[in-house]
């Protein structure tokens, strides 16, 4: 079992995004089975609130659901429980070190840096294109899937 965990700032637009996308990869390749996938904030400005209209909207047009999602925030526990915790960009990076502490198993990084054009994924809270978002994450989505079938981590 692969435990994944996205983070972003406030775990309503980029991390539940990236959550939903991949979980939708994995159930229509069968491969849902060998994952556990979730998302978190590292912030606590959003806790409790659901995923954003503009998220809900966006992965509805693609037929995923985020029905029962509501933003949480990281915590130094996060580091034992997920295999592989990605960040949406440099300042969740920094902030997600913050709360998790050392990385000696390499476990904290990226959801670009697996892409062929590493990156930030810009926040749509910020720019209000869900659109640039969503192509970035399912970007990101598909090079790590790619990465961990090449890596043999997955069974296919």
């Amino acid at each position: 079992m692969i435990k994944v965990l996205f983070v972003c700032h406030g775990n309503i637009c980029r991390s539940p995004m990236a959550e939903f996308v991949f979980k939708d990869m994995t159930v229509k390749r069968g491969l849902a089975q060998q994952f556990t996938i979730a998302s978190a904030a590292t912030s606590t400005e959003e806790i409790g609130n659901p995923v954003h209209h503009g998220t809900r909207n966006k992965l509805r047009q693609y037929g995923i659901s985020t029905a029962g999602k509501y933003a949480i925030q990281l915590t130094r526990k996060d580091y034992a429980k997920y295999d592989y915790i990605l960040g949406m960009d440099k300042w969740n990076l920094q902030n997600m070190k913050r709360i998790l502490g050392r990385d000696p198993e390499h476990k904290i990084g990226l959801l670009l840096d697996y892409s062929e054009h590493p990156r930030d994924i810009a926040d749509p809270w910020y720019t209000g294109n869900f659109d640039i978002t969503y192509d970035d994450i399912v970007e990101g989505c598909e090079a790590f899937l790619t990465y961990l079938i090449r890596q043999g981590k997955i069974k296919i």
